[in-house]
Formats: structure tokens, sequence, C-alpha cells
């Protein structure tokens, strides 16, 4: 899909977080699915997205790894769908 003239791509980022479920904290690992124009678009949705739903601090969430997937691998079926859409634009 393409927003004003650039390619929107679908990025699997990896990493660890410290969630503490019953006050043991532990970093356990994540693996999010995310569309973005660039890299660092896709690292600043994880960090939102993570701190928004966990309610964690950025500095208890480590991107260890990021890399450029095609839509239809994506582990998200809302990802490979709005993949799918091509031709169609919204203003």
């Amino acid at each position: 899909m393409r927003v004003m003239g650039r390619e929107i791509k679908v990025f699997r980022v990896f990493g660890v977080a410290m969630f503490s479920p019953d006050s043991v904290r532990s970093w356990q690992t994540f693996t999010i699915d995310v569309r973005a124009l660039k890299k660092e678009d896709a690292i600043e949705k994880v960090l939102s997205e993570l701190g928004s739903r966990h309610k964690l601090k950025r500095s208890h969430i480590k991107i260890l790894r990021v890399e450029e997937i095609p839509p239809e691998k994506a582990k998200y079926k809302m990802i490979r769908d709005i993949e799918k859409l091509r031709g169609w634009y919204f203003e």
C-alpha cells in the first residue's frame, strides 16, 4: 500500500520486556508484527503499544532485532487482510 508516494512495509520486531505478573519481575521475549513506513516507525509503534497495553516504561522494553517481512508471512490476520486491499485509497 502506498501513502503519499511511499510504500508501507510489514516489520517483525523481536525483543524482551520486563513484565511483572505477580510482582516477580522477569524479562520475557516478544515478537510483534507491525505496518510502518520505515524501521524507526515500527520500533516507535511497538514501544507505544507495549507501554499502553501493559503499562511498561520504555526502559523496561529492549528491542533486539527488526526485520522486514513479506505481508503474507505476518502473524496477524488483520495485517494480511489489509495488504490485500491494494487499489483502495482513502483521502
